[in-house]
């Protein structure tokens, strides 16, 4: 972008101590939108000041947040919310530059592996028996349980790369394959944990469906964390043991919309130090942005 004066001068004033100066003049900055980046990098690079480049930091995150928050929205709105489009907007707000390009190459090439070992004729758990072969096996995903010290393990770009992800990011890559097969494997809402379930097609509505239907309806319980199958026994000691009576919302399929908050939710609290606070408080903020 063409420096004019207004920004020549906004760019002096990046390092002025009054931070409500600064915030006031990264709110200007801001406004250029992201044609204005190349010029913060430059002056990034000009700068031997390390609490400057900080600054700068802050902004060109501002920026990229501001696209971010638009890119939610439109998923949001869209027709259909493609889970993989918003799994790989949630690693773009770590990295913004991200070229997705691999991510959907791996995703297809795992597709097409699971694809040539199915047929009509499996049954249920021979079905996700492939799913979790290839996926676990073949592929040799690790699964880790969800800790707040790595980051990394929460985004899809990550997991693909390293091949190691925490419960909530190895299950949404299992949905996404799941979707992409035909496989009517869905993530539900138990309490305190992220599992999926294998759901019997149905025929009636989902409001009139109580505790007991629900709980019928799932022919059986998969851990992402590896893939191991589960029974509706296991699943209801599980309830006794922590002591919640099941309800038919519990096992009833979760929207993409609330997976993706839940991903964001979590994310978030990987950033819970004074210095990454304003991270929180963005991730969490577009998780609300995805409320009705």
């Amino acid at each position: 972008m063409q420096e004019n004066k207004e920004i020549k001068a906004l760019f002096h004033l990046i390092d002025d101590p009054d931070e409500e100066v600064f915030s006031n003049v990264s709110t200007r900055i801001v406004s250029y939108g992201r044609g204005i980046i190349p010029n913060l990098e430059n002056l990034w690079e000009n700068t031997i000041n390390e609490g400057i480049q900080e600054r700068i930091e802050v902004i060109i995150h501002k920026l990229h947040y501001h696209d971010l928050t638009e890119d939610f929205q439109r998923w949001k709105t869209s027709s259909f919310q493609d889970l993989l489009t918003a799994a790989l907007l949630v690693s773009k707000f770590q990295y913004p530059d991200l070229a997705t390009t691999t991510v959907l190459q791996e995703v297809e090439k795992l597709r097409r592996n699971i694809w040539l070992e199915l047929n009509s004729y499996l049954t249920p758990l021979e079905q996700v028996n492939v799913l979790t072969s290839i996926i676990y096996g073949y592929y040799n995903l690790k699964g880790t349980e969800v800790g707040y010290q790595h980051p990394e393990e929460f985004l899809i770009n990550k997991l693909i790369e390293t091949k190691r992800g925490n419960t909530i990011i190895n299950g949404v890559l299992y949905l996404i394959l799941s979707e992409l097969l035909d496989i009517p494997v869905k993530a539900i809402n138990i309490p305190r944990q992220f599992v999926l379930a294998y759901i019997k097609p149905d025929t009636f509505e989902e409001s009139a469906i109580g505790t007991k239907d629900a709980f019928q309806r799932v022919e059986f319980f998969i851990d992402p964390l590896s893939g191991q199958v589960f029974t509706h026994k296991d699943v209801e000691n599980y309830f006794k043991r922590v002591s919640i009576p099941p309800t038919s919302g519990y096992f009833k399929p979760v929207s993409h919309i609330r997976i993706i908050q839940v991903l964001l939710e979590e994310f978030s609290k990987c950033f819970d130090s004074d210095k990454n606070s304003y991270k929180q408080k963005e991730l969490l903020e577009l998780a609300a942005l995805l409320n009705d």
